[in-house]
């Protein structure tokens, strides 16, 4: 599978990303700068953590209108696959390809730490690897991960099963103490009706190599790879 990561000026993630596509998952993996209109024939597109554009107005407010969002856009109405990291979850809210939106964290802190997660649907292109309620432990770097929908868009996203992971804690619980941002629901990930777009704000390609403390993150990229 190839898989293309977009570059924001602003995006401090990108390299992580293309090093645990190339070198951890040996798949072809390519940046994207932003302002072409050239998806360089890959299978799956991703948008990386980071700043872009400083978070300027909000997070992914400006990355949105950047020239190669009009083709990912296209490319995920097509079906294909597009994995959003972070601020790459915050600019796929801004493009509309997931529903809702992020707020600041609960206690207005900048968070960077280890994370539990627990799987919620298994069904989907990037958890078909990992069973159902399998625990995840995968860092977060953010300040803006409090996700937020509307009841009646909250109660659609778990009635059609939206929810690829939730924050718990280390028994699998969804407690609010484990919800470490305030998201709505324990929400830490999600994929659109669809099923071929997943935003999440933990960072799986921070978790790909025992020396980083977890490889949680790599079912994540072998469930991507095993679609092709």
């Amino acid at each position: 599978m190839k898989f293309g990561v977009v570059v924001f000026p602003g995006s401090n993630c990108d390299a992580d990303t293309l090093y645990a596509f190339r070198e951890v998952m040996g798949q072809p993996a390519v940046s994207l700068w932003h302002k072409d209109h050239d998806l360089a024939g890959v299978d799956c597109v991703v948008l990386p953590g980071g700043f872009s554009y400083g978070d300027y107005l909000r997070s992914g407010a400006i990355a949105r209108f950047s020239p190669l969002m009009r083709d990912v856009r296209e490319f995920a109405d097509k079906g294909g696959l597009v994995l959003g990291i972070c601020n790459g979850f915050q600019v796929l809210l801004e493009l509309g390809l997931l529903p809702g939106a992020m707020l600041r964290n609960k206690h207005l802190k900048f968070l960077c730490r280890p994370v539990t997660l627990r799987v919620e649907n298994d069904r989907t292109r990037f958890t078909r690897r990992a069973r159902k309620e399998r625990l995840l432990s995968i860092p977060i770097a953010h300040f803006d991960g409090n996700y937020y929908a509307p009841p009646e868009t909250l109660r659609e996203i778990e009635d059609r099963g939206q929810v690829a992971f939730r924050y718990v804690d280390a028994d699998g619980r969804a407690t609010p103490e484990a919800n470490v941002n305030g998201s709505l629901n324990n929400i830490a990930g999600l994929v659109n009706a669809r099923g071929n777009v997943l935003g999440m704000m933990p960072h799986p390609e921070r978790a790909a190599e025992r020396l980083l403390g977890s490889e949680d993150g790599r079912v994540i990229f072998e469930s991507m790879i095993s679609t092709l």
